[in-house]
């Protein structure tokens, strides 16, 4: 049986203690989909002091993650993981941003190993002889990689097989790129649809009654058109009217509801 390591490199080893604790990481380690295994950096440091950071040449604000017991960390694991194919990733507002298309990209790995960077960042050998990969969980500056570590690992982990009760059901989410035109080859990323559940009236507010009729295939175009009208009103990024099929335009001019 396979199983996704994820071997995490950080000065704060207790950080993770809550989030793999509980929800779809802690059942995926019980069932052995994933394995995450806890790495102090200063474990590999040679000094008394388990020295990790040192002022940066030339001048500068901040200190910076000293090469040496990275390229030690990463070295030990190697070794102690004979013929396991080194999948390195540098935590980092510089690396390439992650999206579910990433997620599902590492999901395919057997292991990696993260790095969690720290002050204001890693020595630049780290980058450039050590890590396979350096991402970034969005645009904007954390304190340290730890919790970008961890929201990594959850999107991994949920496209893992067998971690979710039914494989499928990732399929089905936002940013996950699929046809949305009738007879149409051209796939979207797109953001979910609208979800409802009981009561069906809150306080007058009431669940469209359309998903009240047990009518499956209305059902399906009004939540193939409310996912379409979402993305193009909240996400233009992802989705541009110009640029969906004509099967699709025409959904949206569709009138579904009562």
């Amino acid at each position: 049986m396979s199983v996704l390591t994820f071997h995490i490199i950080t000065i704060f080893p207790n950080y993770f203690d809550g989030p793999f604790s509980h929800g779809i990481i802690s059942q995926a380690q019980k069932k052995k989909k994933v394995s995450i295994q806890i790495h102090d950096l200063r474990g590999f440091t040679q000094d008394r002091h388990k020295t990790v950071d040192d002022r940066p040449f030339g001048g500068g604000e901040g200190m910076i993650l000293k090469p040496e017991p990275i390229f030690r960390a990463v070295e030990s694991i190697c070794d102690s993981r004979s013929g396991v194919q080194r999948n390195v990733i540098l935590l980092s507002p510089q690396g390439r941003k992650l999206n579910q298309e990433v997620a599902f990209e590492l999901s395919m790995h057997s292991q990696m190993m993260l790095i969690c960077g720290r002050y204001e960042g890693v020595d630049e050998r780290v980058r450039e002889y050590l890590t396979d990969d350096e991402i970034s969980i969005g645009d904007y500056v954390l304190s340290g990689g730890e919790l970008a570590a961890c929201v990594l690992i959850d999107s991994v982990t949920r496209l893992v097989p067998g971690v979710l009760n039914k494989d499928d059901s990732t399929l089905n989410e936002s940013f996950v790129r699929r046809n949305l035109g009738s007879g149409s080859s051209q796939g979207y990323t797109i953001l979910d649809y609208p979800q409802y559940t009981r009561p069906e009236n809150f306080q007058g507010l009431k669940v469209p009654e359309l998903l009240l009729s047990g009518d499956h295939q209305k059902i399906h175009l009004w939540r193939r058109k409310k996912a379409l009208e979402k993305t193009l009103k909240n996400r233009p990024d992802l989705l541009q009217y110009s640029h969906i099929s004509e099967a699709d335009k025409r959904l949206l001019e569709l009138k579904l509801e009562p």
